[in-house]
């Protein structure tokens, strides 16, 4: 690896200036991202099991588009379903040895959208279009070694896992680049905190009237912080408008009282539903809690990044992280990792840091082709620090890929 400091990286301390947004649980793009590595984990497992090993595949390219829903003041019902197109490519047997790729797909999809959506009916209110291909990525050439082993002609239709090239070395699937930073700063934490709290199991139980497509901007300057949030209600737990505005008027507060916790010595001020217009009864009333009954829509990639934030002023990549195989894929791996590897180097050195791996295709998996490191201090971090640390953030890429399968790593 390459290995490229700097120093002088401008803190959120310093600048004294954050935007920060951040797409909540029940956000249609935040949906989209979780159906999409729901069946790339669930497909992951159904290959370890039966294979000992993670067959070709992604589903990073998932989009889903909402569907139609009659609202009223104590009633709310779907009446076009919500539609799932799974795009992207996945192996569909091991020689001969099928594997049930729409039960996993169905499953997967149906069972993450009843977990994030209690509210939604996913057996009936779903509809799911796979689109799924085997076609190979450009590399294969036709002629004598075509049906050579581990060749591109059987990426995805390998006769054994001998065709799997990565088990006979591990190489980077992509020319890409993974960016990661740390600390957060504080109008991050505000917005992974409030957002967190408002769609926590313990404070739906506590109050089933709000939904969880929340959408959350901050904005700092300084000590002041500016909040919008965007909270839906529950039509069947909201009898009429007044129960709405009162609700409306509580969550303010309780937004308010969670940010005084997390940043007690800044001024916050939050304004909540603000095309809200309460005379011509349009409202943020929801069947389910979430836009995606009503035509929005959502696609991998488009909402928060891996860290769980949009944060506008960071350095960030726009790979789309959820869906992709966690064997080989860097738009994956490398994001994951240089947050990591920067969490590290912060804690190390006190230090702010920012990370960047990047990928060369082809060249081996655990050996980035760049790596910068910029971090705020007067004096570039030491090179070989970094490569110490790199190199063990990638030494663990197996625990990496552990914890997504367990789903205890989150991708946006």
């Amino acid at each position: 690896m390459n290995i490229i400091t700097t120093c002088g990286l401008p803190t959120t301390t310093r600048t004294g200036v954050e935007l920060v947004e951040r797409k909540g649980a029940g956000h249609p793009d935040t949906l989209a991202d979780g159906v999409a590595e729901a069946i790339s984990r669930a497909y992951s497992r159904y290959c370890l099991e039966h294979f000992g090993a993670i067959l070709h595949h992604n589903t990073d390219k998932t989009a889903l588009l909402g569907g139609a829903a009659d609202v009223r003041f104590g009633y709310g019902q779907l009446t076009a379903p919500v539609i799932v197109h799974v795009n992207g490519r996945i192996t569909a047997a091991l020689g001969d040895a099928r594997i049930p790729v729409d039960d996993i797909v169905q499953t997967a999809t149906r069972q993450y959208l009843a977990g994030a959506l209690p509210l939604l009916n996913a057996e009936a209110w779903v509809k799911i279009q796979p689109r799924l291909s085997r076609a190979s990525s450009p590399g294969e050439v036709a002629g004598p070694t075509s049906g050579q082993e581990a060749g591109r002609r059987f990426w995805f239709a390998p006769r054994s896992l001998d065709d799997l090239a990565e088990r006979h070395r591990m190489f980077a699937n992509d020319t890409s680049a993974g960016v990661g930073y740390a600390p957060l700063g504080v109008a991050e934490e505000l917005a992974v905190g409030i957002e967190s709290h408002l769609t926590s199991e313990m404070f739906r139980t506590a109050h089933p009237f709000y939904g969880t497509d929340i959408k959350l901007m901050v904005v700092r300057c300084d000590r002041q912080v500016n909040i919008t949030a965007c909270v839906p209600q529950i039509a069947r737990h909201t009898p009429d408008l007044d129960a709405y505005v009162e609700r409306r008027t509580a969550m303010r507060q309780i937004i308010g009282e969670a940010a005084a916790r997390i940043a007690p010595e800044h001024d916050v001020t939050v304004d909540i539903n603000t095309r809200d217009n309460d005379a011509r009864r349009e409202l943020y009333l929801t069947a389910t809690g979430s836009s995606i009954e009503s035509g929005d829509e959502g696609v991998v990639g488009r909402g928060n990044r891996a860290n769980g934030l949009i944060s506008m002023l960071r350095p960030w990549s726009a790979e789309g992280v959820s869906g992709k195989n966690p064997v080989y894929h860097v738009g994956k791996l490398y994001n994951l990792a240089a947050a990591e590897a920067a969490q590290r180097l912060h804690e190390m050195t006190g230090e702010a840091c920012a990370v960047a791996l990047v990928s060369q295709s082809g060249r081996d998996l655990d050996d980035p082709w760049q790596v910068v490191v910029s971090a705020s201090g007067r004096r570039s971090l030491d090179p070989t620090l970094i490569r110490r640390v790199v190199g063990e953030v990638m030494d663990g890429l197996e625990e990496l890929r552990a914890a997504l399968l367990t789903g205890k790593l989150a991708t946006a």
